[in-house]
């Protein structure tokens, strides 16, 4: 008589909401959907070369990552937005929402990349504060952020968000030139999620304040818009 082997029993069931294309929007930003309509201003965007620093774009350059952006897009799979400047309705970089695990409640926030003049401005915490509610209200679990291990400017903005830096994959990545990247990942858990929240919505408060010393900044900056 010969006996099997005991099976694996099965995660339990993590239930979230799909990640859908909608618009997000507070005080500082609206981040739009990505579509055809945005890839004039996204190239005119992406011919200053100190936007992509040291990342390297396939080959075939912007044009065909943002051919990848578009074929790539998909409810709940991968989810690319454009990001508008509110003060002006400008174009001012992307974002995404990819790497979707909904059985495990977790998926990754990441591609993104502003023009020079955002660089240091409200634009980055208030696109994350928008993402990560997002995110978290969906009910996910963990939101992974990584950035190449050479890209000190985006490791200091992901601790800034209060992200928690877990440590380095080597050779996590090829990149086009055929090197290999070490990338470092962060990431933010639901239960860390509002004291994150309470530390964006303090911080973008402080900002619209400085820009409005009169007054008039908006009660409520970080506010959670969906349409």
């Amino acid at each position: 008589m010969t006996s099997s082997a005991p099976s694996s029993p099965s995660p339990a069931a993590f239930s979230v909401r799909p990640v859908l294309p909608i618009v997000l929007e507070n005080a500082v930003v609206r981040l739009e959907p990505l579509e055809a309509r945005h890839r004039e201003a996204l190239l005119a965007l992406g011919e200053d070369e100190r936007v992509w620093g040291i990342v390297q774009l396939p080959a075939g350059g912007l044009p065909a990552y943002l051919d990848l952006a578009y074929a790539w897009a998909a409810p709940n799979v991968h989810v690319p937005f454009v990001v508008v400047r509110r003060s002006d309705d400008a174009v001012i970089g992307m974002s995404r929402m990819f790497d979707i695990r909904p059985e495990h409640g977790a998926l990754e926030i990441g591609y993104t990349w502003y023009a020079p003049e955002a660089h240091g401005t409200l634009i980055n915490p208030a696109a994350k504060r928008l993402l990560l509610g997002y995110a978290f209200d969906l009910g996910f679990e963990r939101v992974q952020l990584k950035t190449d291990l050479r890209n000190k400017q985006s490791q200091a903005a992901m601790a800034k968000l209060g992200a928690t830096r877990e440590g380095v994959l080597r050779h996590q990545l090829r990149l086009p030139d055929g090197r290999w990247r070490d990338s470092v990942f962060f990431s933010i858990l639901a239960d860390e999620w509002p004291a994150v929240r309470e530390g964006l919505d303090a911080r973008l408060s402080r900002g619209l304040s400085q820009a409005h010393p009169e007054g008039g900044a908006p009660e409520h900056p970080a506010g959670l818009t969906k349409a």
